[in-house]
């Protein structure tokens, strides 16, 4: 990151000396029309002021392209710089180095061998990854009947846990725009990793209205506020979504092809979070234990891990990641990440509030997390709850939400 900056800094450097150059020949232009005023449009003199005059105006045009020429690098370049960590993060190198902050429930015990969410998705006939492949292609999954019970089941379900908790539940389109990608760190580090609309475009469209499948909700819920100045006595302001998600690379090649863990397409239920700078970390650890209260209300063991130097994502100051048990694959899975990207969001998408009345509007922070992967929910509750004879137990709080079926059994 350290060359990224100094490359910046140069580069800015270079803008604000031109700026100032700019600022002297304006004057000298403005001292050059104000002499002329005053001089005999016949005098020599007048013509040797009208010359100097030409002269700086093509110095200013020069100048002023150049200026905007560095403006675009050096705007270029802020947008590759990460996101700087919070003091409070572990120095480490990569996932291996992140602390357990705590853990919840404790491994459930099997009298046979627990089997992997594919085997048992497969064996119940709710998982249908063959057809998901022959209609779109590889890491597509179509869910049949309790699946796809399940899966609808547990939208509501996280939706109504979280607006009874505080937060408004919103409903945003599944494409967004460059810039709502841009403004949230998305782009232009990860543009691999989504989908990009083609549609025909005229010889005038601007590039940032380009159209990609939303990957995660925190691009749309935060952009509700690009571009605007929010009332400072409205803070916090916590939302919740539930959205399909999309991404083009959904992890390293090779990797967790097998199941649901890494689909092009998924499902989430996001949690969203502006705030005042002095509160943000309050609102983090507040959303955490929001995000973890689906999995205890679910009763699923996990853990909590917290994020290291070398794991921490491209934006974020700090985060969390919950990590559920999977027996089948005897490993925990990060299921939620929670994070805290201060203002390094809101500054991008210019998200600002006043304090008080008449001050100087400054940058928000924002905070999101997933409230929960669905996907990885079900595949959880598929390996927790498995039992024995290859059926599955539906957890008590999630019935309401399936018609009180109270266990998964294989499809006749």
């Amino acid at each position: 990151m350290a060359s990224l900056v100094a490359a910046w800094k140069s580069v800015d450097e270079r803008r604000k000396s031109g700026q100032r150059d700019l600022d002297t020949l304006r004057a000298q232009r403005n001292a050059a029309n104000e002499r002329m005023s005053k001089l005999d449009k016949k005098s020599t003199e007048f013509t040797t002021a009208r010359d100097e005059l030409k002269s700086l105006s093509t110095r200013i045009k020069e100048g002023e392209a150049e200026l905007a020429k560095l403006e675009t690098t050096a705007q270029d370049q802020l947008l590759e710089i990460p996101n700087a960590p919070h003091a409070s993060v572990p120095e480490g190198k990569d996932e291996h180095d992140n602390p357990v902050l705590h853990t919840w429930g404790t491994k459930p015990t099997y009298t046979f061998t627990p089997k992997a969410h594919w085997e048992l998705g497969e064996s119940l006939g709710i998982l249908d990854f063959e057809a998901g492949t022959r209609i779109t292609g590889g890491r597509f999954t179509v869910l049949r009947g309790a699946a796809s019970k399940l899966t609808r089941g547990l939208i509501s379900f996280m939706l109504d846990l979280h607006t009874q908790h505080g937060y408004e539940e919103i409903w945003p389109p599944a494409i967004v725009k460059r810039a709502s990608l841009r403004g949230t760190g998305q782009l232009p580090k990860f543009e691999q990793d989504l989908f990009k609309l083609e549609i025909p475009r005229g010889p005038d469209h601007d590039p940032d209205n380009d159209l990609f499948l939303s990957p995660t909700a925190e691009v749309q819920v935060t952009n509700l506020f690009n571009d605007q100045i929010v009332d400072g006595d409205n803070l916090p302001i916590r939302y919740c979504a539930y959205t399909p998600c999309f991404r083009a690379e959904a992890g390293a090649a090779g990797k967790d092809t097998r199941g649901l863990i890494r689909q092009h397409q998924f499902d989430k239920v996001e949690l969203v979070k502006l705030t005042t700078p002095d509160a943000s970390y309050g609102e983090l650890e507040a959303l955490r234990q929001d995000a973890e209260r689906v999995l205890q209300t679910l009763g699923l063991h996990y853990r909590v891990v917290t994020l290291c130097t070398g794991d921490l994502g491209f934006h974020s100051a700090k985060t969390y990641d919950l990590e559920v048990w999977l027996p089948g694959q005897d490993a925990y899975r990060e299921i939620s990440s929670c994070s805290n990207f201060e203002d390094y969001q809101a500054r991008r998408a210019k998200i600002r509030y006043r304090p008080n009345a008449g001050d100087k509007p400054r940058a928000v922070h924002t905070i999101n997390g997933s409230g929960i992967a669905i996907g990885r929910t079900l595949v959880a509750i598929l390996e927790q709850y498995q039992q024995a004879d290859g059926s599955v137990v539906v957890p008590s709080a999630l019935r309401p939400y399936v018609g009180g079926v109270e266990r998964i059994v294989a499809r006749s």
